[in-house]
């Protein structure tokens, strides 16, 4: 038996705004039934993506297919089957939470029972709160009831979890779990990388508009088998320190700086690199805070392929 086609498929797509690329040649699919992260620094083009393929943008290049429609022309078709959580927004300023949500589910021929979203994702402690007086987490909570409430085959969530405490984004991370139990497909994008690491079943990562890095959370994790450890100094770093001291550890070692006080340091883990480590440290009197061994997490990974944290913004991004 053959395998169900991809939920959305995306090929050579490109995407300007003026003179600048946003997306460049970028190809990649989502498998159905699953939970797909798309990860990159703010400005690598996720928003872009995301928004050609919910059919706000035209493709200036390639092709783009979600559930097999394109996203522009079949849009009438397309818009029943999927559900769209914005990161911000997509509520009347005045509207009551709960007024909100039931307005949305009259539109729908065969909504979820209101009652169970307000339940599930804790929404009756602000359901009769306007909309501009709700918390970013309350208001996140609400985005994602109203993609929900119209049982999308295709749900495309952007941060879901921002601004949530930790009991809620629990409760989320379930609920969308229990969606792709029951067959549904989740797009994900997010700043918390223990959030797709924990849900994803597949992970793209896209910089300057060019996909990167693609697989499971675990095949990206455990590639090369390297283990990371990360030193954390009292005072800034010396410019030239991660150079020096991944020329002290040899080529079988990368050294990446973090930030002005921390450096992540992978390859051989073993008592002989801990102990250059220290050697190091000590000929350029520098003050460790602390040394972390551990295996790689996927923020590391991230780290290596862009050189930066998730929220640092790509040069010249729109």
């Amino acid at each position: 038996m053959s395998a169900p086609a991809p939920a959305v498929e995306i090929d050579g797509l490109v995407m300007r705004y003026g003179d600048t690329l946003a997306v460049d040649g970028l190809s990649l699919d989502v498998a159905a039934g699953s939970i797909t992260a798309v990860l990159g620094p703010n400005g690598a083009g996720k928003t872009t993506t995301l928004e050609t393929c919910e059919g706000f943008r035209r493709p200036h290049a390639g092709t783009v297919r979600v559930l097999g429609l394109d996203p522009v022309r079949d849009r009438a078709a397309l818009l029943p089957r999927i559900g769209v959580m914005l990161q911000a927004g997509g509520a009347w300023s005045g509207v009551r939470a709960v007024e909100m949500l039931r307005h949305v589910a009259a539109l729908h021929a065969h909504p979820l029972p209101v009652d169970l979203l307000v339940e599930r994702l804790g929404l009756g402690e602000c359901g009769r709160t306007p909309y501009r007086r709700l918390s970013g987490g309350q208001q996140q909570r609400l985005g994602l009831a109203l993609a929900l409430v119209g049982r999308p085959e295709l749900l495309f969530v952007d941060e879901p979890t921002a601004g949530m405490d930790p009991a809620i984004r629990r409760a989320t991370w379930e609920l969308l779990e229990e969606l792709r139990a029951d067959g549904v497909t989740t797009v994900l994008t997010t700043h918390y990388l223990d959030e797709a690491e924990r849900l994803a079943d597949h992970v793209h990562v896209i910089d300057h508009g060019q996909l990167i890095a693609s697989g499971s959370p675990y095949e990206l994790t455990k590639a090369g088998g390297a283990a990371t450890i990360r030193l954390v100094v009292t005072e800034p770093f010396p410019p030239d320190a991660p150079a020096s001291l991944g020329a002290a550890l040899g080529p079988a070692t990368e050294v990446l700086a973090i930030n002005a006080q921390s450096l992540l340091i992978t390859g051989p883990a073993d008592a002989s690199t801990l102990a250059k480590v220290s050697a190091w440290c000590e000929q350029h009197g520098v003050l460790p805070e602390s040394l972390a061994l551990g295996q790689r997490t996927l923020e590391d990974v991230f780290l290596q392929l862009t050189g930066r944290e998730l929220g640092t913004p790509t040069v010249g991004a729109p």
